[in-house]
């Protein structure tokens, strides 16, 4: 059997590539959109793919299952489970608790551990050309390293009321009775890893084992207890704030992501003609360069979303594809880059790129506003918003600012002053830049602090310092 994972360090999501050498097939478990590792993978091993299926309804990346099949002519496997209101919108063969999927001597058994979702179902693997019993789990997003998918993204993001205390009580149950069932020795590998929102302190091992979560993990002794309250309790708490495209994704996954079909190479655009498009406002311009090399001028009206190992997150933060139709021009190096850029873009649903160009010249030119944390004070903002998380803003931030986390300011802007300005900053600057373009792309007057919050604690402890002295 060959078992491969292969990681998005961008929305530390794992999907994963279940082979079985001796028949050369093969089968795919989360699929992202940008399918061709997963094909090259085949070809690199002599396989075909044949199934491809997803642990439940994903909420923080659009799902490959449909465009993998598409390509490969696959046949696609979702979950039956959970309800009329937890059903998918395309045609695929339904799994419940105990189906399987078989591919020569690989048993894929589905098991269904709702929590997170109602409809989430992990896969018990069996290698029967080595033994007649499991040996491997994927766990979606049920089990994680040191952690537990979170029960309240369907509150936080696809429209639930208090539906994360069921949710808590499901995956209270799914631990008992699914999880803490399996032999110690059974190793485990999760959907997400270090720095996804679907957990609140997920670990960045790549997998584990049942034994090792039943002895170590932080919900262990509350299962050993059967303490459902005090889990209750702690795995509620304190969880990250859920990006708004989260709820974009849920819908966009239940009914089935359009299938974009092959892909052609980026056109590199002619600057002059894109200056036209660009004062008619009929694109919207990707600056994807650094916040600070951004704030020495950039493309007026442009959206920054850095280009690295966050962009599809970023991505997704700055641009909605349902509100706005106008397509994308990305700063890029060269084709293979902007290609890379557009490839992260789709796994959140974000298509609609026309094209790339290398460099400025030409271009409508503006220079953000900034401002030094000692004008702070006399400035007179509308408002002074704090883009981090609601745990971080709880930990220590700026006297009389509100909290609004990057990934939700474009979707919440009826909690923002219609008139006057802005003052903007996260802890050191990135998510800030984001959400700033963005706000400002909106209509908003925004000026970013500088050196955001870690900026203005290193101005502040130098004023009590002076004044000590």
């Amino acid at each position: 059997m060959l078992l491969e994972r292969i990681y998005d360090e961008d929305l530390a999501q794992a999907s994963y590539f279940i082979g079985c050498q001796a028949k050369g097939e093969a089968v795919v478990v989360d699929a992202r959109r940008d399918i061709a590792t997963y094909q090259e993978l085949a070809a690199a091993n002599g396989m075909k793919i044949v199934a491809v299926t997803e642990t439940h309804i994903h909420a923080d990346y659009l799902s490959g299952t449909r465009e993998l099949a598409e390509a490969t002519g696959a046949d696609m496997y979702v979950s039956g489970e959970g309800g009329n209101d937890w059903q998918y919108g395309f045609d695929a063969e339904r799994l419940y608790d105990g189906s399987t999927i078989t591919s020569g001597n690989i048993t894929i058994k589905a098991v269904h551990t709702p929590g997170h979702t109602p409809e989430h179902l992990a896969f018990l693997i069996t290698d029967g050309a080595f033994s007649d019993q499991p040996g491997y789990l994927l766990s979606g997003d049920f089990v994680f390293s040191g952690d537990l998918g979170r029960p309240d993204l369907l509150d936080e993001a696809a429209c639930g009321l208090d539906t994360r205390f069921v949710g808590a009580k499901q995956l209270f149950a799914s631990l008992r009775e699914k999880f803490l069932t399996l032999p110690d020795h059974v190793q485990v590998y999760p959907g997400h890893g270090s720095g996804s929102a679907c957990g609140k302190a997920l670990g960045a091992i790549p997998s584990t084992t049942v034994g090792y979560e039943r002895l170590y993990a932080w919900w262990g002794p509350y299962l050993a207890a059967n303490d459902e309250e005090g889990f209750v309790r702690e795995l509620l708490d304190g969880q990250p704030d859920a990006h708004a495209y989260f709820g974009r994704m849920k819908r966009q996954n239940r009914l089935g992501p359009d299938v974009m079909g092959p892909r052609g190479d980026l056109p590199q655009l002619d600057n002059q003609a894109l200056a036209g498009d660009l004062t008619e406002d009929r694109v919207t311009f990707v600056d994807t360069r650094s916040n600070d090399q951004v704030h020495q001028g950039t493309v007026t009206g442009a959206l920054n979303i850095p280009a690295g190992t966050k962009m599809a997150s970023f991505g997704a933060w700055a641009y909605d594809p349902e509100t706005d139709d106008r397509p994308l021009v990305l700063l890029a190096p060269d084709q293979e880059a902007a290609q890379d850029m557009w490839d992260h873009l789709v796994r959140v649903g974000i298509d609609n790129v026309t094209g790339f160009t290398p460099t400025l010249d030409g271009l409508p030119i503006t220079t953000p506003k900034v401002l030094a944390p000692g004008d702070l004070e006399d400035f007179g903002a509308a408002l002074l918003l704090d883009v981090r998380n609601k745990t971080e803003h709880a930990a220590g931030s700026i006297p009389g600012s509100a909290q609004l986390s990057a990934g939700r300011v474009l979707w919440h802007q009826d909690q923002l002053p219609s008139e006057g300005t802005i003052v903007t900053f996260c802890q050191s600057g990135v998510r800030n830049s984001v959400a700033a373009s963005a706000l400002r792309r909106a209509g908003h007057d925004v000026v970013e602090l500088d050196g955001s919050y870690a900026g203005w604690a290193a101005w502040n402890a130098s004023q009590e310092s002076t004044s000590v002295s």
